[in-house]
C-alpha cells in the first residue's frame, strides 16, 4: 500500500470511528507509530485533524466533518416539504426524520 492509499484509508476510518490512536492505526495498517504520526501531520494540512495527548487522547476527526453525508437538493426538499402537508401519524413523523437528516442546514 503506498502511503497516499494508507492515508486515505486511515481518513475513511477516522470519518467512520471519529477517534483512533496512533499504535492502533500502526497496528491495523502495518507501519510504526512515527509513521502513522508523519500521516496524520500530513493529513492534517487538508483536513480537520486534531491528535490530543495522554491517557483519553487520540487522534480526532472534528465532529462537524462528514465527507461523505448526503444532502437533499433545493428542489428535492422542496417536494419532500410539499407532500408532507397531507401525511400524518407515523407517516408525517418518518418524513420529518428523513428532512432533519437530509435537507441542507442554513444558516
Amino acid at each position: 500500500m503506498s502511503p497516499s492509499e494508507r492515508r486515505s484509508a486511515i481518513m475513511d476510518l477516522l470519518c467512520d470511528r471519529r477517534c483512533e490512536t496512533a499504535k492502533n492505526l500502526a497496528a491495523l495498517f502495518g507501519v510504526t507509530a512515527r509513521t502513522i504520526r508523519n500521516d496524520i501531520t500530513a493529513l492534517s494540512c487538508t483536513y480537520p485533524i486534531q491528535t490530543i495527548r495522554g491517557r483519553y487522547g487520540g487522534i480526532h476527526v472534528a465532529s462537524w466533518y462528514h465527507p461523505y453525508r448526503q444532502e437533499l437538493s433545493p428542489q428535492q426538499e422542496v417536494l419532500l416539504r410539499k407532500l408532507m402537508v397531507n401525511l400524518e401519524g407515523e407517516d408525517l413523523t418518518v418524513m420529518e426524520s428523513i428532512l432533519t437528516k437530509f435537507a441542507r442546514r442554513t444558516g
